[in-house]
């Protein structure tokens, strides 16, 4: 799985790079930027409640490219 994100759905809340920062960082404005690649699997978890916690909906997990 990886972490999508919708740039203009983004406020910038920063729940998301809280909750998973082993995957997501600030940008030099204070909105979030994906590493590119997979979740590794036991993040998965910490994945779905980022995801959970956006007030925008602006992340998703989808399945990994090639999958």
């Amino acid at each position: 799985m990886r972490i999508a994100l919708d740039p203009v759905a983004c406020d910038g809340f920063g729940y998301c790079v809280e909750i998973l920062p082993e995957v997501l960082s600030f940008d030099e404005w204070g909105f979030p930027v994906v590493f590119e690649g997979e979740v590794p699997d036991k993040l998965l978890g910490a994945a779905r409640q980022a995801v959970r916690f956006c007030p925008r909906r602006a992340l998703a997990l989808q399945p990994a490219k090639g999958r």
